[in-house]
């Protein structure tokens, strides 16, 4: 017979293989660092520049972060920091390096599904990384108590009073004070009860921190992370009790309040990377989100799975804008929940596999022109950047052939100048003001032979 105690003691044993297993993956001492790039990497696919005009660069102006030769004596390789310092400085054919970013706080982007391994966490985590080298200081929130994430970006002592539990925690305190203190409460005028929240909750002085202390930075120094890890898993079960101790706290708006209360400039893209179900932490992911983007792999049983995702999330977003309406304390947070932009993202995609195909071409039909034209290929370098806790872009391109690399990286590269494409006009709109236009997605059932 087998109890808790044998579980407790297969985890031990667990623990003990993921060290030996980061220890080989990210140093000696278990901690991620971030690669250089070579000169062609920065040259080519960072900064689409011809490697020989790079160098002509780098040898006219000694001021120039001039890189580390290796042994080899071949190539420049160039830290982050060295990357973006030369993205400042250097404007081929007088055209500045430094990619768009519109007036305004950062756009923020909900990675979500139902399906486990669709993909959530690899897009979001190569998004990120792609978002860094092209210039873009980035923000990920990991909802997810697997943590893949957050693991991924080198995070593994971490406290679930700094994930989004704490911060739903923080907010129901905040909420129910100023609630308390208000004068009136609903926009009916009805006064709203006092509410009380016991100790137990205040007295972990979540309610007192600063948005800064739930943010850490990774080994990339331009990408930080609100953290998750296992120990987060019971925030489902919290936020039932929190309702109860406060049934007129928005606890779907949580998150957003917090993110409103940082500052706008600090960084330009915010990515979410949300569990596999509908709950608290997703549903906070979701609402707080510009604009949402849904991975699916190539089958049919992921395709079933995202139909009745897209179906509970519409119905659960309904619930929520009949079921708060006018009770919102804040004017940054409206009702019903608008999306900028949704998109339908096919993942561990084999381009020759007729079912793959042949599912493309079905999303297509359903989806319209709310299906990237690019999904994200399985190869086997992406495989074995999965298995070490890496994304292609910090794989070095030396540890297997250049071609298997490059394969890989540019299918992400790809999927993230779509979504750089799809999501810029909105972000643009959001500085001026101005919305985007909607366009209307044809029912598939009508469209006769064309569907």
């Amino acid at each position: 017979m087998l109890t808790h105690s044998e579980l407790r003691t297969l985890q031990a044993r667990s623990l003990k293989m993921q060290g030996w297993i980061r220890q080989q993956t990210f140093s000696p001492e278990k901690v991620k660092t971030l690669r250089r790039f070579s000169s062609w990497e920065v040259s080519e696919l960072i900064f689409g520049m011809n490697q020989s005009t790079f160098r002509g660069k780098l040898a006219a102006d000694p001021t120039l972060p001039a890189g580390k030769v290796e042994p080899d004596g071949r190539q420049r390789w160039f830290t982050l920091e060295e990357v973006n310092t030369l993205r400042r400085k250097l404007k081929p054919r007088g055209k500045p390096l430094m990619p768009a970013r519109p007036q305004g706080r950062a756009f923020r982007t909900a990675i979500a599904n139902f399906k486990g391994g669709a993909g959530k966490s690899t897009v979001a985590l190569h998004f990120a990384h792609a978002a860094a080298l092209d210039g873009y200081r980035v923000l990920c929130v990991d909802f997810d108590p697997q943590a893949t994430l957050s693991h991924s970006m080198g995070l593994t002592d971490v406290s679930e009073e700094h994930t989004v539990w704490g911060i739903m925690a923080r907010d129901l305190v905040r909420e129910t004070e100023a609630q308390n203190n208000a004068p009136r409460g609903a926009a009916s005028g009805t006064a709203l009860p006092r509410r009380s929240i016991p100790s137990s909750i205040t007295d972990l002085g979540l309610q007192d921190l600063r948005p800064s202390d739930f943010i850490q930075s990774t080994n990339w120094p331009t990408i930080d992370v609100i953290p998750s890890c296992a120990n987060a898993a019971f925030v489902e079960f919290a936020s039932a009790q929190y309702r109860h101790l406060n049934p007129e706290w928005s606890f779907f708006a949580a998150v957003s309040r917090f993110l409103d209360q940082l500052p706008d400039d600090q960084w330009d893209l915010i990515l979410f990377d949300c569990p596999p179900a509908i709950g608290y932490q997703s549903m906070n992911a979701v609402f707080a989100a510009d604009m949402l983007y849904i991975p699916s792999g190539p089958g049919y049983w992921e395709y079933d799975s995202t139909t009745s995702f897209i179906g509970q999330l519409s119905e659960a977003l309904e619930d929520l804008a009949h079921g708060f309406e006018g009770t919102l304390s804040t004017g940054k947070i409206t009702l019903p929940k608008v999306f900028h932009d949704i998109r339908f993202l096919l993942t561990r995609y084999e381009p020759g596999n007729d079912l793959h195909r042949a599912m493309f071409e079905a999303f297509g039909k359903v989806f319209d022109d709310k299906l990237a034209r690019h999904p994200v290929e399985m190869t086997r370098a992406v495989e074995q950047s999965g298995r070490f806790l890496n994304s292609i872009y910090e794989m070095d391109y030396r540890d297997m052939t250049r071609e298997t690399w490059r394969r890989a990286r540019a299918s992400f590269d790809r999927a993230y100048g779509e979504f750089k494409e799809t999501m810029l006009p909105h972000w643009e709109g959001m500085a001026t003001g101005t919305l985007p236009t909607d366009k209307v997605v044809p029912d598939p059932m009508t469209q006769g032979d064309e569907a």
